[in-house]
């Protein structure tokens, strides 16, 4: 571990924070160390495999893609392409797919929909480029994608940011209506914040959102990198408030644990992208694809329905802690299995007690304890790791 830390430090650039943790190989809910430890993962590489690590029938859809070809180009048709998006579609809002690498990328390409859809209101309202975003919130790295995060330890040493990004406050309508003014184009936010903090979006702001969006023809656009493909009971969250956006962005799990990412508009949305107004070379890669097509098969309501029973015990369980230690834990919030206990403390130490444990968890916001398990865990999944956290904060 020592000379493999040392080389790290050498050859790749400091961008992690790393956990003194070598990984060998990972099944399921587990993963194994270099040195053979076994591991439960609540945390699912950031909810990434949400259906657990190399499942068998994703593992099959890759290794029947791999013989056939790797990569060719977006210039030429692709079968798995068109049934992925055809299903992605089904699942979520009428329209069309754009296929990328990554959830920054699927959010650049919302933003830049939204600019483009601002231009050809330009008739009724001049220069309409602005988009509303949230505090709080986080959508990418990339330098579209980080002006649009309103967290300001993300921005330093990298300003000027891109302007055209309004800062309102999450779960307040109020601001969002001062925010509106005649450049504004769309309204972009997370129904579950994950890096601010799993901050759930309340139904009455998001149908207040998607009312603002009809009265003054803007985009809403859903960021559901983090809390898409049944990650909080529904296959995304939006769909417990009984909404719909123009534009739904997606990644993480939707490529089944490889690099995928997915921008889903509406058909009139869609339409504004003509020949060369956006690509990638990468994105819908054909082993990615197969992947993420396999996930989506298997993300039927049996084990939707085991987010839910699950996420409810889970949610009871971690209530229970906070009753017993009301000085240490300040509140328990989430929706299915993306959970959040927000303590009256610092969580990293926390963090690292529980790899010594052998529980993989993280923690954001400095006092925000995030956990995103497989979604395949069960009660004894839960009860092991509450267990452990009890253990932590008695001492």
């Amino acid at each position: 571990m020592g000379d493999l830390m040392v080389s790290d430090k050498k050859f790749i650039m400091g961008t992690y924070k790393r956990y003194p943790l070598t990984v060998n190989r990972a099944k399921g809910k587990y993963i194994w160390s270099k040195e053979g430890k076994k591991y439960l993962d609540f945390f699912s590489g950031l909810s990434v495999n949400n259906l657990g690590h190399c499942h068998p029938q994703i593992l099959k859809a890759i290794k029947e893609q791999i013989i056939k070809h790797l990569h060719i180009s977006n210039l030429y048709y692709d079968h798995l392409q068109v049934e992925l998006a055809r299903k992605l579609v089904k699942l979520s809002i009428p329209g069309k797919v754009f296929f990328s690498n990554s959830g920054a990328e699927a959010n650049e390409c919302a933003i830049k929909l939204a600019r483009k859809y601002g231009h050809l209101q330009g008739s009724k309202r001049e220069n309409r480029y602005k988009i509303i975003v949230f505090e709080n919130s986080f959508h990418g790295r990339t330098l579209a994608t980080l002006s649009a995060t309103r967290q300001k330890k993300f921005h330093k040493g990298f300003t000027p940011l891109l302007s055209g990004f309004k800062q309102a406050k999450f779960n307040e309508l109020s601001t969002v209506k001062k925010a509106i003014d005649s450049n504004t184009c769309a309204i972009m936010v997370e129904p579950v914040q994950g890096e601010g903090g799993v901050r759930v979006a309340t139904g009455e702001f998001l149908r207040g959102l998607r009312r603002l969006c009809n009265k003054f023809e803007l985009l809403l656009i859903f960021d559901e990198i983090q809390s898409g493909m049944g990650r909080t009971e529904k296959m995304f969250a939006y769909q417990h408030y009984g909404i719909k956006p123009d534009i739904l962005t997606l990644a993480k799990g939707v490529g089944g644990g490889l690099p995928l990412g997915a921008t889903i508009a509406k058909d009139r949305i869609a339409k504004l992208f003509g020949y060369g107004n956006h690509g990638s070379t990468f994105g819908g890669n054909p082993v990615s694809v197969a992947a993420g097509l396999a996930a989506v098969k298997l993300l039927n309501g049996k084990l939707l329905n085991n987010v839910k029973v699950t996420g409810n015990y889970f949610m009871k369980r971690l209530n229970e802690l906070k009753s017993k230690y009301p000085k240490r834990i300040k509140q328990v919030r989430g929706l299915g299995l993306m959970v959040g206990m927000e303590l009256k403390e610092e969580g990293e130490e926390i963090v690292k007690k529980c790899l010594e444990q052998g529980i993989l968890i993280n923690c954001t916001q400095k006092k925000v304890l995030r956990f995103l398990p497989p979604l395949i865990i069960n009660n004894n999944d839960i009860d092991k790791l509450v267990g452990t956290l009890d253990k932590i904060l008695s001492s």
